[in-house]
């Protein structure tokens, strides 16, 4: 069944939960994280999709698990999938025909 509403992406989920509630500057989480404060700002803005390398770390910091986050990924890049527009698409049809 597909989803109506777009899933959180993680990083806009990342600075509600944890930085903003924590009073965490972008710029302080970054250094903690080991990223450049940009590519911290551009992930909690849903702005770049959560990688392998960055769920790592959010793991590490929050205590919780990567799979955590590679499965919030998971599911906005699912929604973005199924809800893009692609144009015309002309289905395959099985050839009926049989080979002598």
């Amino acid at each position: 069944m597909k989803q109506v509403r777009k899933p959180s992406h993680p990083g806009v989920f990342f600075k509600a939960t944890i930085l903003d509630e924590r009073k965490i500057s972008v710029t302080s989480a970054a250094v903690n994280l080991g990223v450049t404060r940009k590519a911290l700002s551009e992930f909690v803005n849903g702005k770049s999709k959560c990688s392998d390398v960055m769920a790592r770390r959010l793991a590490e910091a929050t205590g919780t698990k990567v799979e955590f986050w590679i499965n919030m990924q998971a599911k906005v890049s699912i929604w973005e999938a199924e809800n893009m527009d692609i144009g015309v698409i002309i289905p395959f049809k099985p050839n009926c025909k049989k080979a002598s």
